[in-house]
């Protein structure tokens, strides 16, 4: 039997008390890691914690917002556990949802404050504890079918996770003379809780209009797929792959859906 493929790692996932955070989190514990669950969502992170068991997993308060508060997160993980092996930063909101003529500057600026801000704080306090420790760590950062094509979501949504891409090409650029490996992931829609509160929808609702709108037809996106594209970048399988933005989206971002040669 092969070993666990997060054997001896800890890791740090950021909002992770539901969704593809969620699914990380549980994904990562069956693999072997040790998991501290990051969120805001107080309640909801326990629960996840005590459905793993506290051996796996623990839960600790951050709003990415607050770079204190990512600090202070991330010296927990390494006081805790005495490692930080992994930072999954999936913590992200979807923002105003109205058009470019209305756009609330408040919703873009706390989108950016939550999306790049704080994706980018917990890079900066996670690598550091990679660097001063020696550890070639695994980097990884939730963006968006939104960061390739215009027109998939709203505006500051998609500014923040086209922003995204580029945060983690160039955090890949500088870590990587430290063995740290720094990959992103865009995944098509998924009906977790964030886009079924944003548009007021049922989970079966939103799988409806992804299915309708997707390349590869005859299977659902779930957060589970999103979680194991996840766990592959965490673990050695992806030892050479930096600077990466796996699109998990079935090829939709590669496809010309306004035109057809066939």
């Amino acid at each position: 039997m092969s070993k666990p493929r997060l054997e001896g790692k800890v890791a740090l996932i950021t909002g992770a008390a539901s969704g593809i955070g969620e699914e990380a989190v549980r994904l990562f514990t069956e693999n072997g890691a040790i998991v501290v669950v990051a969120d805001v969502q107080d309640e909801l992170g326990h629960q996840v914690v005590a459905s793993i068991g506290p051996e796996r997993a623990s839960y600790h308060h951050c709003d990415v917002r607050d770079e204190k508060q990512v600090e202070e997160t991330v010296n927990y993980t390494l006081e805790k556990y005495g490692s930080l092996d992994v930072l999954f930063s999936n913590a992200g909101i979807i923002g105003p949802l109205t058009g470019i003529l209305d756009l609330d500057i408040d919703g873009l600026d706390n989108t950016m404050a939550t999306n790049v801000r704080g994706v980018a704080a917990t890079i900066k306090h996670a690598a550091r504890v990679m660097v001063s420790r020696n550890i070639r760590g695994s980097i990884i950062c939730t963006t968006s079918a939104a960061a390739s094509l215009g027109g998939t979501g709203p505006h500051a949504y998609t500014a923040s996770k086209h922003a995204l891409v580029g945060l983690v090409k160039s955090a890949c650029g500088e870590l990587g003379a430290y063995g740290i490996r720094v990959n992103s992931i865009s995944p098509f829609g998924v009906a977790t809780p964030l886009p079924c509160r944003a548009y007021n929808l049922e989970p079966s609702q939103v799988e409806s209009n992804s299915c309708a709108l997707a390349n590869l037809k005859g299977i659902v996106l779930k957060a589970r797929h999103v979680a194991e594209a996840a766990l592959f970048l965490a673990s050695d399988e992806s030892a050479y792959i930096s600077g990466h933005n796996l699109a998990v989206d079935g090829g939709f971002t590669v496809v010309n859906h306004s035109f057809s040669a066939i």
